[in-house]
């Protein structure tokens, strides 16, 4: 993940956006020289999240900005990676048309299938509308990772809809896959969750919070791995990015897939 700084015009926001770009591109540095996989760009500063209806297009300015910045900085390393992006919150069509400006190639959604209440307030199902926008953009190459029984949320509305009936539903809605998370930023997600979803359904699964050094043998049979709030300094994703920790764990991660 790089958790770019919070945007002119959030109530966190110190930074210019040279200043902003610039930290981007000294953390994208740092995740080329570990030979990261892929990258996710998120504007996760942005404290507290507004719904959609109330951001602004200056957010989507300044998110084309930060991925523009991390593909000046990979160069030719671009083509070894997938990159993806997020826009809080639930900024889903926004995300598909920056992926496709900057040649992105995921974006991470909030609520594909059924609605859910997050800490910002109602969040409503978007398969239908999301997918027909990026149709209609001609975007079919951008993938959609969607969250399920996302992070920061409450479920009781869809309390009888478990985990796995909502992987096959997002399935059924053509997502490209599925994300499980623990309660929030930083928590780890139920290894049994995990081993769940790869059952019901037949969609790439990825594990989106709470991982470790310590703790990645728990989820060997997922497909891939969001990494965030550990690769920052005493693993706090507050922090600033820690290069050491990201090697550490590429090595010892590069040492499980042999």
């Amino acid at each position: 993940m790089i958790h770019v700084p919070a945007l002119t015009g959030s109530p966190l926001n110190k930074y210019s956006m040279n200043k902003i770009v610039k930290i981007v591109q000294e953390e994208a540095e740092i995740y080329k020289k570990a030979k990261i996989d892929g990258l996710i760009v998120e504007n996760m500063w942005d404290l507290p999240y507004v719904n959609k209806e109330n951001s602004g297009p200056h957010v989507i300015a300044q998110m084309t900005m930060a991925c523009q910045a991390v593909n000046e900085v990979l160069g030719k390393e671009r083509a070894t990676m997938s990159l993806g992006i997020q826009i809080l919150a639930a900024c889903n069509q926004e995300a598909i048309a920056v992926a496709q400006a900057t040649g992105f190639d995921m974006i991470r959604v909030e609520s594909f299938v059924f609605a859910s209440v997050a800490d910002e307030g109602w969040s409503e199902a978007c398969a239908g509308p999301l997918l027909r926008y990026r149709k209609m953009i001609g975007a079919d190459n951008v993938a959609i990772f969607t969250d399920i029984k996302k992070k920061h949320s409450a479920h009781a509305i869809t309390s009888d809809i478990t985990v796995g009936g909502m992987a096959q539903a997002a399935e059924f809605f053509l997502a490209d896959g599925v994300i499980v998370t623990g309660e929030a930023t930083g928590s780890a997600a139920e290894p049994r969750d995990v081993t769940e979803v790869k059952e019901k359904s037949r969609l790439p699964v990825l594990v989106g919070s709470g991982i470790t050094k310590e703790n990645v043998n728990l989820y060997k049979n997922c497909d891939a791995l969001i990494v965030g709030s550990y690769f920052k300094e005493n693993g706090q994703w507050k922090n600033k990015l820690d290069a050491n920790r990201v090697n550490q764990f590429m090595n010892f991660v590069n040492t499980l897939k042999r």
